[in-house]
């Protein structure tokens, strides 16, 4: 038979969960043609995997890298924990697009960032052309609907309008989106009712897609939230991921188990209900998250001139101030100022990367109410940490055989321009922390299961055809690893650090790193969801 390369001699797992077995692995092209005893004599490059294990691809489930991919196509810091496919669809996704759109992205993207594509299939394309390491694939964001739909207004869609968004929705998904995605918490995705996401999941399900969600809220009312995304897949029959599964806030914690024990109780009566997490205390998003929804309204603009105004800034201080769990208050999840960490300075030069709210607080002589306003008020979209997850319920979760694993990040190189700004650890950690901490030191669960977590699982969700596992005919996206070794290096304190522990990766047949360097190679694809 043919054969392209070999991967000699490694303990092959091949995603389906069970232990591993010595093999050779023969590819040709972009697939797997062999697995078992390839014959020495074969006229092929070859990686010698002795010692080590051989394994499918890992998919980034909640990734947020196509901006940085358009600045630089390696994905690096992905690429170097054995990541090869990047899923994208949390609330924002580079199409479709409207100048409306395009306005609001100008806050959350680096300059020359394109997202004025009218298409979510044309912004995969152009990825794909430009140029990248791992493949692509993503739902499209539930943000630029509503945005299409209503512009930044709280309020329900018209019949026709809503009649233009399924049209939109059934367009993209015979183009091979996986799904929808939304943000909830977010305006002015938040501004979408129930109603609303079922008539759009509606035309999802008529494409066997999947609906995935960061819930309206992790904290006060998560249950609640929780049960309206699984009141959304039993209306409309479509499929259901929560992105993110985390209880926020202390006094949540204890809903980690009992939201495990509801999707449990849906999976058993055949509800397609699953989720993905990140390994990680604490979550990253903009301060001004903390500020309720409805000062959003009518976009970035209308917000921040209320925050000029010293009568609305009185009654945003009362609102984040009360107990009401009328939206995700991230100051009071974090158990106030002490839990708000900034990891750089503010646009206007103002220190404040590596302190707590409550010292900035402190240093501006405000209590840690006013201080928030005011900070947001000189940079509107300033990010900071917010350590609000429970230890013990990251391991609840990570145990529950339908958990994958999102960065909720982007991807890119230990290298500037992007260590000239601070970042989450999980950017350079999420997947090597898993599989080394998590599964390996905590000993959650056997390797090849937490393998098949990482390739198979989200392989199924997402209907990745020929992904996420080691078997003939398969594409060949592949990784060699020490399981012994993989780690993640990265802290809040010095995020800029990549794991450990991958010595190879193969994307679509083509080495994309050898001996833990990546090569250069763009074999990347756009993918698309399959059909029945």
């Amino acid at each position: 038979m043919p054969v392209s390369l070999v991967i000699r001699g490694g303990l092959v797992y091949d995603g389906s969960g069970g232990d591993g077995r010595i093999a050779d692995v023969a590819v040709d092209g972009d697939r797997v043609v062999g697995v078992g005893a390839i014959p020495p004599d074969v006229d092929a490059r070859e990686i010698d995997a002795t010692g080590l294990a051989v394994v499918p691809g890992f998919i980034n489930t909640l990734s947020h890298a196509w901006g940085a991919l358009q600045r630089d196509g390696s994905g690096e810091s992905d690429l170097l924990q054995g990541v090869t496919t990047e899923v994208f669809g949390e609330a924002f996704t580079p199409g479709p697009s409207t100048p409306e759109f395009v306005d609001l992205c100008k806050a959350y993207y680096a300059p020359g960032v394109r997202v004025d594509f009218s298409r979510l299939s044309e912004g995969l394309d152009f990825l794909e052309k430009s140029g990248v390491a791992l493949n692509v694939a993503s739902s499209i964001g539930g943000m630029n609907l509503r945005v299409i739909g209503a512009g930044f207004d709280d309020r329900r869609l018209t019949a026709p309008e809503l009649a233009v968004l399924r049209a939109l929705v059934a367009e993209e998904m015979q183009e091979g989106a996986l799904g929808i995605g939304t943000a909830l918490i977010y305006p002015p995705g938040r501004f979408a009712d129930t109603d609303e996401l079922v008539s759009l999941c509606e035309v999802v399900a008529d494409y066997d897609g999947v609906y995935t969600s960061h819930l309206r809220s992790e904290g006060d009312r998560f249950l609640e939230c929780l049960d309206e995304l699984v009141e959304i897949s039993d209306r409309s029959g479509v499929r259901a991921e929560v992105f993110h599964l985390k209880a926020a806030g202390r006094k949540n914690w204890p809903k980690m188990l009992q939201a495990i024990d509801r999707i449990e109780a849906a999976r058993v009566e055949g509800k397609p209900i699953s989720a993905n997490m990140y390994p990680y205390e604490a979550g990253g998003t903009a301060l001004a998250a903390c500020i309720p929804p409805h000062f959003h309204e009518g976009g970035p603009v209308a917000f921040a001139e209320r925050l000029t105004d010293p009568a609305l800034r009185t009654q945003m201080a009362t609102e984040i101030r009360s107990e009401s769990d009328a939206f995700e208050n991230l100051l009071l999840a974090a158990g106030g100022g002490q839990g708000v960490l900034f990891l750089k300075n503010l646009s206007d030069g103002t220190p404040t990367a590596g302190k707590r709210l409550s010292a900035v607080a402190a240093d501006l002589g405000l209590d840690e109410v006013d201080a928030l306003l005011e900070i947001v008020h000189r940079d509107p979209t300033v990010g900071v940490v917010y350590f609000i997850i429970d230890p013990a319920g990251i391991e609840l979760g990570l145990r529950q055989p339908w958990v994958s694993l999102g960065s909720d990040a982007a991807a890119h190189p230990a290298a500037a321009p992007w260590t000239d700004s601070p970042t989450h650890p999980r950017t350079y950690g999420t997947f090597a922390r898993f599989l080394g901490h998590y599964a390996r030191d905590r000993a959650l669960m056997p390797f090849g299961e937490a393998v098949r977590r990482l390739t198979s699982q989200p392989a199924d969700v997402f209907r990745l055809a020929g992904r996420g596992r080691l078997v003939d005919g398969a594409f060949a996206d592949v990784v060699v690893l020490d399981p012994a070794t993989v780690a993640d290096r990265a802290t809040f304190e010095e995020p800029h650090q990549p794991s450990v522990g991958v010595s190879h990766v193969v994307v679509n047949g083509e080495v994309v790193v050898r001996d833990g360097a990546v090569t250069g190679a763009r074999t990347g694809r756009r993918l698309r969801r399959a059909t029945a």
